[in-house]
């Protein structure tokens, strides 16, 4: 087990000790107020204590942790040393021992040394360089001399031990010397505290590592609330008449900064640091501001009644806030310049692209480009989300992989429009203001996308259909060749030939009639089954008749519902074909490759549009590939105007829908 463990294990049960002796003090002691105050400074500590354990058992290797749980049993300690003192006036008997008494006038000095000692080390749990030793000695030698020098203090002590005798005396001709050490002391402590806080700004001024910046950068948060206890204070004094708010600010102190310093070595990327920063210091100025103005206006008034008027004060600091309303934002980037330079360049990057796309001198596009410099992230990157789909595609429609990596997405209107990508660099907070401020530009790269592979795919539909057309031509000219055409012609030979033997009456006329009228009514049957590949007529008595006609043929139960409107006879003849060719190819498709136990077929009418559904029961997984004839039918119901959709999950069904527009 390492020291730190060990150490931070001594302090647990130091520290439940010294609660537990308060605990008894508590008991004994008839004074409400102390036991209120020990169990507030419990409070207060316990933060302290439970995530310096929590830090020295994760980073075993630090003096962090034990130095955080040295800082809240030392607030242990001096909420113990009060409650000892009330249970003394209230039992005059407890034993109470002269040095303790003696060493006590001079240990507030030790309250200050945790914290001090851990500003020292703080991340790593070493020394900004080897001249700080002096600082650490100096911060347990001062103290101590400081302590020492008060136990040889005539002075009587403070109630209750008021009657305790002074162990150490010394001649009257040496307490000169010692007062005026132990007032010298003070300075000297002073400045070592001041040392300390300057050690945490030196080391944040030479570090480059990232991490160990942000880690200080936490530090420094947690101690934002050392200048809130200074506005409550103000506020307090303005308000109540007294420092009592600045209460609220230590409590929080207490709270804060054990908080901070544990997030900063266990989970320094929990939040984005920097803009946590940012907007303490912006509130914090504003508060201050508003707090100005009160003042003033207090005085102001004052000045001109002759007394005091809170209303009229607090009317005067309202107007001021409500003219400070539009100052904030400025005041915000000024802070940000400052305290969050990235959070300023990425959004004035943006703002300056948008400023541009709209002058005409830039191209939304340009938008991955625009973040990756200003975020210093060169693998970066920009996915729209195009509507119907799941994946992203980058400006040109390559897909975009985000793989593991963080993904900030981008709303507008309640819709995902795309997605910012992040590569290396940026928190998470920043790429999600980064893609709030970009998404108007997003939504006009995605429209761009989504209309250029729109006029794509109208081109490529009418070629494909250009060619099916080119397709049933030569299959029109050799149905009719093979067909028809080669029967008619064989028919016309024979007649000729028939016509020449006709006077040596060798031809059974009678039998070559039968024949011929066989052969016309076999090309009558071919020209048929041509023409109803072309239009089939059933069509003339309706789309419900010829649907009817269609369901009989498949060799799976078919449930049919055509709404009555759409059934009679009154739908444009292309908008009934097409409405026919979608449900027989989705019907044979279905037959042919998922063997549904059933399908469904429904046929509605709904102002100038006709709404053709074909669902089944298989196993569902269907594709539209090209050159497959859903591929065919998408081409078909487009070239009318219409939409088509297949849905086809794994396991349930498949879904064909076309949606053709019908003008009544």
């Amino acid at each position: 087990m390492t020291t730190s463990r060990l150490s931070a294990f001594a302090l647990a049960a130091l520290t439940t000790v010294l609660a537990g002796a308060g605990v008894v003090l508590a008991t004994i002691s008839g004074d409400g107020g102390a036991t209120a105050r020990f169990a507030t400074g419990a409070a207060l500590a316990l933060p302290s204590v439970v995530l310096g354990t929590l830090v020295a058992v994760r980073r075993p290797g630090s003096v962090v942790g034990p130095l955080l749980m040295l800082v809240g049993a030392t607030a242990v300690w001096v909420t113990v040393d009060d409650l000892y003192a009330s249970a003394v006036a209230w039992r005059p008997d407890l034993p109470v021992p002269e040095l303790y008494v003696a060493l006590s006038q001079g240990d507030w000095m030790f309250l200050y040394v945790p914290a001090a000692l851990l500003m020292l080390v703080f991340p790593d749990g070493r020394l900004p360089g080897r001249r700080w030793r002096w600082a650490v000695a100096g911060l347990l030698v001062v103290p101590t001399l400081f302590m020492l020098i008060s136990v040889f203090d005539p002075d009587p002590y403070r109630p209750p031990f008021e009657a305790v005798a002074h162990p150490f005396r010394l001649p009257e001709s040496y307490l000169p010397v010692l007062r005026t050490a132990a007032v010298a002391l003070l300075p000297v402590f002073l400045g070592l505290l001041i040392g300390s806080a300057a050690a945490v700004v030196l080391r944040y001024r030479r570090t480059a590592e990232e991490v160990a910046r942000a880690q200080l950068k936490w530090l420094a948060l947690g101690a934002a609330c050392l200048p809130l206890t200074l506005l409550l204070c103000w506020a307090g004094y303005l308000f109540f008449d007294g420092p009592e708010p600045a209460l609220i600010g230590l409590a929080a102190t207490a709270l804060t900064i054990p908080v901070a310093t544990a997030i900063a070595v266990l989970r320094h990327d929990l939040y984005d640091i920097d803009r946590a920063i940012s907007a303490a210091v912006t509130y914090g100025l504003v508060t201050a501001l508003l707090l100005g103005f009160y003042t003033a206006a207090s005085f102001l008034v004052g000045l001109g009644t002759g007394r005091s008027s809170p209303v009229a004060a607090a009317a005067g600091t309202a107007i001021c806030a409500a003219a400070l309303s539009p100052l904030r934002v400025r005041l915000q980037r000024w802070v940000d310049r400052r305290f969050y330079p990235a959070r300023q360049a990425v959004l004035s990057a943006v703002e300056e692209l948008r400023d541009r796309t709209h002058a005409g001198q830039a191209q939304p596009e340009e938008l991955e480009a625009t973040l990756r410099t200003a975020l210093r992230d060169p693998a970066l990157r920009v996915g729209y989300r195009l509507p119907g789909t799941s994946g992203l595609v980058d400006a040109t429609g390559a897909p975009v992989d985000p793989g593991d990596a963080f993904v900030a997405r981008v709303r507008l209107g309640g819709h995902d429009i795309g997605a910012i990508v992040r590569g290396g660099a940026g928190t998470r907070e920043l790429l999600r203001e980064a893609a709030t401020a970009g998404a108007l530009l997003i939504e006009v790269v995605r429209l761009r996308i989504e209309v250029s592979r729109a006029l794509d795919e109208a081109e490529a539909s009418r070629t494909r259909l250009l060619h099916t057309g080119y397709e049933e031509r030569r299959r029109l000219e050799r149905d009719l060749h093979d067909g028809a055409q080669q029967r008619l012609v064989s028919l016309g030979m024979a007649i000729r030939l028939a016509q020449r033997h006709l006077d040596d009456g060798t031809v059974d006329v009678d039998g070559l009639f039968d024949q011929w009228v066989a052969e016309l009514a076999s090309a009558v049957t071919e020209l048929r089954q041509i023409a109803h590949g072309l239009r089939p007529s059933s069509l003339d008595d309706g789309l419900g008749n010829a649907l009817s006609m269609l369901a009989g043929k498949v060799p799976v139960p078919v449930t049919l519902d055509v709404a009555a409107d759409v059934a009679a006879d009154d739908l444009p003849d292309d908008v009934a074909m097409t409405a026919y060719y979608v449900a027989s190819e989705a019907m044979t498709n279905a037959v042919k490759h998922a063997g549904p136990a059933a399908i469904g077929v429904r046929v509605s009418r709904a102002d100038d549009r006709v709404t053709v559904r074909v669902s089944d029961d298989g196993p569902g997984g269907a594709e539209i590939r090209p050159g497959t004839g859903l591929a065919g039918l998408v081409d078909r119901v487009q070239a009318a105007g219409g939409t088509l959709r297949l849905s086809s999950p794994a396991g349930g069904g498949t879904l064909v829908e076309a949606v053709l527009p019908c003008a009544s």
